[in-house]
C-alpha cells in the first residue's frame, strides 16, 4: 500500500483538463506546500485576545452556527415582521445588531435578508408558497444564539423546526 498523508488523501491530481478560463491557474490538488488545517499552538482562551472565541466544553472555537428550518410557518411575507423578528432575536440573544437589510420579492412575496451583528448574524430566507423559511444563526463572543430561535418560533409560528449546530472554527 502506497504512504499516503492527509493532502494526498484529501486532493488527489486530476487528470482531467482544466475548465475552460482557468487554463494555467494551479490547482489545488497540485499544491506542494502542507495544508494548514489547525493552528500547530492553540493559543490560551484567556491571553488578553480580541477575538471573542468561545472556551466550553473543553473546546476553543469562533462561535455557534445554528441551521434553523422553519416548516409550515406563517407570516412569511410580512416585511414588517420580519425585520422586527429579527431585531428582537439579536436583543434576546445577547448580541449588538449593526445594520438589517431585507429584500422583498415579487409575486410570491418572499423574503431574504440579513441583519448584521457585531458578533457575526442572522439570515432569512422565507418562501412564503410553501410555508417554509430558512434562517442561519451564528454568533461569537457571550451570545447565545439558541435564545434568538424563540423568539423566531413567536413570530412565524411554525408547525414544525429542524435544527443543526455547528461550533466553527474548532481548535483543537
Amino acid at each position: 500500500m502506497p504512504e499516503t498523508n492527509r493532502l494526498s488523501v484529501i486532493a488527489t491530481p486530476d487528470p482531467r483538463p482544466p475548465a475552460h478560463g482557468f487554463e494555467g491557474r494551479p490547482r489545488h490538488a497540485d499544491r506542494t506546500a502542507p495544508l494548514a488545517i489547525l493552528p500547530s499552538i492553540p493559543a490560551p482562551a484567556n491571553d488578553g485576545r480580541l477575538d471573542h472565541f468561545i472556551q466550553r466544553d473543553g473546546m476553543l472555537f469562533a462561535g455557534t452556527h445554528l441551521i434553523v428550518d422553519l416548516w409550515h410557518a406563517s407570516n412569511l411575507d410580512d416585511l414588517q415582521l420580519v425585520e422586527q423578528a429579527l431585531r428582537d432575536a439579536a436583543a434576546r440573544a445577547g448580541a449588538t445588531l449593526l445594520n438589517i437589510d431585507l429584500h422583498h420579492f415579487s409575486p410570491n412575496g418572499g423574503i431574504s435578508g440579513v441583519a448584521v451583528l457585531a458578533e457575526s448574524h442572522i439570515s432569512i430566507h422565507t418562501w412564503p408558497e410553501i410555508s417554509y423559511a430558512a434562517v442561519d444563526i451564528f454568533m461569537c463572543g457571550t451570545a447565545q444564539p439558541h435564545k434568538a430561535i424563540e423568539v423566531l418560533k413567536g413570530a412565524f409560528l411554525p408547525g414544525h423546526v429542524t435544527l443543526a449546530e455547528h461550533k466553527r472554527g474548532v481548535i483543537l
